[in-house]
């Protein structure tokens, strides 16, 4: 098909993210869909997610929809290709699920077939296996193929009368001998791999009438117009292959840039983030829970444990790309007008799962005490307080948002608030509940029951002089009168509590820890 250009002569960028269908999605695939996407959006272009599921035995139910609200959920926005509303796809260069492009890849098979770039091999497992037994370091290339069944050593007659009883066979590709192949990379620069080191990749299995993954991704990205290649660096031992096939094929004009991204790396040690890593260390790998219906495993996500997206894209957009200056904080439109592909390294990245939550408490502070107290509602349900005052939360989220990280940790910070304590915390007891608290408590009780005005400023102005009068000594008496309202010694400024808990609440909370405290 002929390749759309702009007036300029300059072909549109477009780049696609194409996760197979296998599981949950890592963290490190929702890396490289951001980079595209930030890529696309800089430079005008469009983003197309394509479902690569060629290998049905590893299909997990759910999984491709899994990743569509992965995308939706972090705000990362797809122009083309598979989406829920039209299940087969949208857009003019579908279908995006490659189980549905069989016929399309055929043809392309055939032309490789004719073209002399590939051939027809029926080695059964077991003659593999006893040709790796023969030969140390065995690999199915131009020093071996001439010894094995194929297209190659057998009759153009025998071929085709195998073939139409059945026998199965896949289709290779015909790696030259000894020469160097050039990858243009945009973040790595020229590689060079000499082709003796590669072998007669398998592109076709009629055992299941599907390519594999290195046929079917040239095919589609040359057919869908792809511009740019933005992927893991785990693809780049196959970067010379591609295109190798690009120029079998006669594409070699129109073949897209690569840019192979640096691994996330794990915490601690050597190696490649694992979700093993996660569990390891309780933090999340994917985007969101994942629910396997294969084996019933669940694995947390970023959403369930209260990370915002926007703190989960800035995160990521930090591991492996660095911009000029300090600047930590990105929202997405920022990101995407300083984003390079040059500015990406070449190493990888440690996955400092510390870091993650300190953006999430960056931008937990930046949300509004209105919004917080909507989102800590499910966590107060589920800790037995319905229908609160949303005003009176919107105000103690206010005192102590500060302290946390996520939003369902605010529970351990206000439930005093909202739930009277009957219980009082040893350690605070021990250390600061004193031989003469309980009088001092007594005659702050009668202080503030006569006390109409009942601001910060009036009890500090009415309490603070009454210590200083008696010589009690302020860190004694506040201390004491902490535990009676809290339960502890913990908890914003006292003024700031009692204002919320009322004149009522907390002469009832003084009593009771009178009572109670012994």
């Amino acid at each position: 098909m002929e390749s759309k250009t702009s007036t300029t002569g300059v072909r549109p960028v477009r780049v696609r993210f194409a996760p197979s269908p296998t599981g949950a999605l890592h963290i490190g695939g929702v890396r490289t869909a951001l980079y595209n996407y930030l890529f696309a959006r800089q430079h005008g272009g469009q983003m197309l997610l394509r479902i690569e599921d060629t290998d049905s035995t590893r299909f997990v139910p759910g999984a491709e929809e899994y990743i569509i609200e992965a995308l939706d959920w972090l705000g990362i926005g797809i122009d083309e290709g598979i989406c829920m509303e039209a299940p087969n796809g949208k857009g003019e260069h579908g279908p995006y699920r490659q189980s549905e492009r069989r016929e399309i890849y055929h043809q392309y098979v055939q032309q490789l077939l004719d073209s002399g770039h590939a051939y027809v091999a029926f080695d059964t497992p077991e003659e593999l296996e006893a040709k790796r037994a023969e030969i140390a370091n065995f690999q199915y290339d131009a020093r071996t193929r001439m010894q094995m069944c194929n297209s190659l050593t057998l009759s153009k007659e025998e071929v085709e009368s195998r073939i139409a009883r059945g026998d199965k066979y896949v289709v290779r590709f015909k790696v030259e001998p000894n020469e160097d192949v050039h990858v243009q990379d945009l973040i790595r620069g020229e590689v060079v791999i000499n082709s003796n080191i590669l072998d007669d990749k398998v592109l076709y299995k009629s055992a299941d009438d599907l390519p594999t993954y290195h046929l079917a991704n040239i095919v589609d990205d040359h057919l869908m117009e792809i511009t740019h290649v933005i992927r893991g660096e785990e693809w780049l031992p196959s970067a010379p292959l591609h295109v190798l096939l690009y120029r079998a094929f006669g594409w070699a004009d129109t073949m897209p840039q690569f840019a192979h991204l640096p691994l996330l790396l794990k915490p601690d040690g050597n190696g490649k983030l694992s979700k093993r890593d996660g569990d390891r260390l309780g933090f999340p790998v994917f985007p969101l829970e994942f629910h396997n219906q294969k084996d019933g495993t669940v694995s947390s996500g970023y959403r369930e444990s209260g990370y915002f997206p926007e703190a989960v894209i800035n995160f990521l957009a930090l591991l492996g790309w660095h911009n000029t200056g300090d600047q930590e904080m990105y929202s997405m439109d920022e990101l995407i007008a300083q984003f390079s592909l040059d500015r990406v390294s070449k190493l990888g990245a440690k996955f400092d799962y510390e870091k993650g939550k300190w953006f999430n408490h960056q931008y937990l502070q930046l949300r509004s005490n209105e919004e917080l107290a909507d989102m800590f509602l499910p966590t107060l349900a589920a800790n037995g307080i319905e229908n609160p005052d949303m005003q009176m939360v919107a105000k103690v989220i206010g005192l102590t948002k500060d302290r946390v990280n996520f939003v369902p940790e605010l529970w351990e910070q206000v439930n005093f608030f909202f739930v009277a304590p009957t219980e009082y915390d040893e350690k605070s007891l021990k250390k600061r509940w004193k031989e003469d608290s309980p009088q001092h408590m007594r005659e702050l009780l009668e202080l503030l029951e006569a006390q109409d005005d009942w601001s910060a400023e009036a009890l500090d102005a009415l309490v603070m002089p009454w210590i200083e009068e008696k010589e009690y000594g302020v860190g004694i008496v506040m201390n004491a009168f902490r535990i009676c309202l809290v339960g502890a010694a913990r908890g914003p400024h006292i003024w700031a509590i009692t204002d919320i808990l009322g004149k009522e609440e907390t002469i009832k909370r003084v009593k009771e820890a009178l009572n109670n405290i012994h």
